[in-house]
This record gives structure tokens, sequence and C-alpha cells, in this order.
């Protein structure tokens, strides 16, 4: 991209927004969306993209950075790649770092960082309780009033079990016009567990995680949500116990949504037939019935969004034992893909669902005002080209995360992000990441107004 001492143009030349209708050409200029018509021309730089198709760039509700405390596995930097890559424009990192995400003090590091970089806007999600050990409130009003104005606070990896502590932090989470998302997991049925209660695990020996763990605590905080006028959002939904409770709720008019991820859609528990540890997961991958329950529950909007989960993993944390391994695996890369293997190829979305489910709603359901905006003059231009008839094949060691834990290794997929923009920037083009797209300029513009922010909270009291 050029500016030539001008405004910063950009020229996305033949392009199908939303896979819809003959290709137009999108000018972006200075971050937002100028013109679409047809034979639009610049001085700037040109993407000739004929027959690609353009959606708002992807929002992940659930992502793990691993930074700060384990950048063996991960960092905000490589995540952002893998992110951009994946055609992500905003991503919402997890709390369960080391130190956990308790405090402003981390939270405003992740968000700072994530500045720094440049690459996806990365919002810090700030633990529920301290140390995520459920027995006390975080300072939540601290967090949301700092430098990066947390709005999504969630244990996960860890269920808040306590339906007392629970209701106090959606009672709270109201008055700060904040959400709470939930792990879904009752411990003490979860105990010792490493897959899905079922015929394949009894098979192989391996000791089983019910469906009631998940079922019984989304049926719990339905109804806490409902009691205190709350809303909630369940985490990785798995189970069609969870798509039926979750329905349920909504037609109750109760405030709840939820998220599934690629790798439930996809994968069932006949994975771990090979013992094979890249596939243990939290939730634990269910039976065929429950994918293909999930995937039907997104395309009617019972399953508001998805997420990825993408959880990286130092390979001495993978290659063991299986009862001993840690849980999760890879998904910022892949995501897109997945979603038109499972959904849009049977025909279950079109590529205006893909935006709705992996852009629309979770920008949404957190109320960003910049993501997942509609493709029209004078939006922002976070944006994702994707080349529909391409197809590429994983290969965990070109992916751009520091680990290698997929389990989509050697297997291809359809369809392939090609071009990322944030705000106009390209950050991601040709299965490479920009370098540093965004400056000190822009965290110094965030830590003013988060001191604004402040002030204003201490002033309420």
């Amino acid at each position: 991209m050029t500016q030539k001492g001008g405004p910063m143009e950009l020229l996305l030349r033949g392009v199908r927004p939303y896979g819809e209708g003959d290709p137009v050409d999108v000018l972006v200029r200075d971050g937002v969306i100028a013109e679409i018509g047809t034979g639009l021309t610049t001085d700037a730089e040109v993407i000739d993209a004929q027959g690609q198709i353009l959606l708002p760039g992807f929002v992940d509700l659930h992502t793990h950075l691993r930074e700060p405390g384990r950048e063996d596995t991960e960092t905000i930097e490589t995540g952002s790649a893998a992110a951009a890559l994946g055609g992500y424009t905003a991503v919402f990192a997890m709390a369960n770092t080391s130190p956990v995400a308790d405090s402003h003090v981390v939270t405003d590091h992740v968000w700072r960082r994530g500045q720094e970089v440049g690459l996806v806007d990365v919002y810090p999600v700030g633990a529920v309780t301290v140390g995520l050990r459920g027995k006390q409130l975080a300072e939540m009003g601290t967090m949301a009033a700092g430098v990066g104005q947390v709005r999504m606070f969630s244990d996960d990896g860890h269920c808040v079990y306590d339906p007392l502590i629970m209701r106090r932090a959606l009672e709270y989470a109201t008055s700060l016009g904040v959400l709470i998302a939930q792990h879904a997991e009752e411990p003490r049925l979860t105990e010792g567990a490493v897959a899905h209660e079922g015929p394949t695990a009894a098979r192989l020996g391996l000791a089983g995680w019910p469906r009631a763990a998940e079922e019984s605590i989304v049926a719990r905080d339905a109804l806490l949500a409902r009691d205190a006028n709350a809303r909630v959002h369940i985490c990785h939904a798995s189970t069609a116990g969870t798509v039926e409770l979750v329905k349920w709720a909504k037609s109750q008019g109760i405030s709840i949504t939820a998220e599934v991820t690629p790798h439930h859609l996809l994968l069932d528990d006949s994975r771990l037939e090979t013992y094979d540890a890249v596939n243990k997961v939290n939730p634990p991958l269910r039976e065929a019935s429950d994918a293909a329950a999930l995937r039907q529950a997104l395309a009617d909007g019972v399953i508001d969004c998805v997420a990825t989960d993408h959880a990286p993993h130092a390979e001495q944390d993978k290659c063991c034992e299986f009862s001993a391994a840690r849980p999760g695996m890879l998904g910022l890369e892949t995501a897109l893909s997945i979603i038109v293997s499972t959904m849009v190829e049977p025909g279950l979305l079109d590529w205006r669902g893909v935006a709705r489910v992996m852009s629309e709603q979770p920008a949404a359901i957190v109320g960003l005002d910049e993501h997942g905006r509609p493709i029209e003059v004078g939006e922002p231009a976070n944006l994702t080209l994707i080349d529909p008839d391409a197809s590429w094949t994983v290969r965990a060691k070109e992916l751009a995360s520091i680990s290698n834990n997929t389990p989509f290794e050697d297997m291809t997929f359809p369809a392939k992000v090609t071009a990322t923009l944030l705000r106009g920037r390209v950050t991601a083009r040709d299965g490479k990441p920009a370098t540093r797209v965004q400056g000190p300029d822009a965290v110094a513009r965030r830590d003013h107004a988060g001191s604004d922010a402040r002030r204003r909270s201490d002033g309420v009291g």
C-alpha cells in the first residue's frame, strides 16, 4: 500500500461482497470504505482479486495467546499473526495466563502488546474470580475502566461452579455493561475424566466425561441469568443437549448466547482410537450425533457464533500419556476452511451466513463498534478476502503459531484467506503476515481514553 503524501488508499478490484452479485471494485481510503463500484481507479496499490469473496473481518471471542507466562507456546505477536492469516481482525484473549488476568495491570498489558503488534485488535478477557479459583470475584470494575477497557470476563479453563459467586458476577456484570462467558463444566462430574463418556471411551479404557457435566451448568446459568435479568454467554458448546437448553432459554426470553468451535463441528470421539493427545480438548470431542446437532444449531441461529478456542501447547505437554496431556488445539488459521467444509459446502450456510457467525454476531455479542460492520461506503475497512476455489493442506510447521498441536495435520480443506485488512491496512496477504501496521500512537490514544474512563469511574465511586 502506498500513501505518496496524500490519503492512504488501497483498491480491491473485482471482488464479490458476501459472494453475491457481479464483481465490483472496493476503494479503501484512510481506513474506511470510500467507494464501491466498477471501473474505479487509484494511484495507490491495487489488489487484483477477480471473483474472490469479500467479507467483514472475523471476530474470535475465544483465543488463548498465552502471554504473559507461556511465551514458549505462543505470544501475542505469533498469535496475532495466526489470527490475521485466518482472516481475523479482532480476537479476545482469555484470562488463564500467568499471572492470571484478574487485574487491570495484566489486562492493560495485553491490550498494549496487541496494539504494539498491530495485526489484529487484541481485546483482553478478564478473570471472573481471583486466580480463576472460583472463590472471590476479581476487580471487574477496575479492569473494565482500565486502558484495556475489558468488556468480557471468563474463568475459561475453569467453571465458575459456585452458584452464588456466579449470580453475583452476573449482577455485577449487568451494572458494568459487560459480559460473563461461562466454561460450563461441573467439576465434580469430570474429575479424572479425559474423553467423552460413551462407547468409544469405554472401549479404549479412558475415563468418561458425561454430557450432563456441561448441560447442568448451562441450565443453571440460564436460570441465574433469568433471575438476575443478566446476559450470559456459553463457551464452546459441545452437546446436543446444550443446543436444546439454549433453544429453550431463548424461547423464554432469557438473554443467553452460545459459541461453537470449528473442531466440535467437524470432529468426533472416533478420533481417539489412536490415543493421540492432539485430539484431547476441553470439552471433549463428542459423538457424531452431537456434531450434527451443533451444525444444525449454528445454521438455525440457536448457536450464535463460531469461536476457535485456539489453544497452543508445547510439544512436551501433548506428546505424552493421553491422561496427562494438556487439553487444547490450534484453530485460528484453519477456522474458515472448516466452516466452509462443514457448513457452506453442505448448504447449511451461504457466505452471508459465514459473515453472520464469524464476524457480525460475535462483534454484536460484545458490542464492538468497528468490527462486524456491513460492507458499505463509510464503514470501517476491517475486511477479509477469500479465494473460494482454493484448497490447501494443513502443515503444522507452516502455521504461524509457535506450537504445532493441530489435529488437522495433512488434511486438505477448501477455501483460503488471501488478504486481511485492519482499518484499511493489509495485515496478511498470500499466506504471509505483515510487519507491524500500528504504532505507539495507537497505544497512547487508548491509554488516554483509559485514563479518562478511570477518572469517570472514580467519580462515580
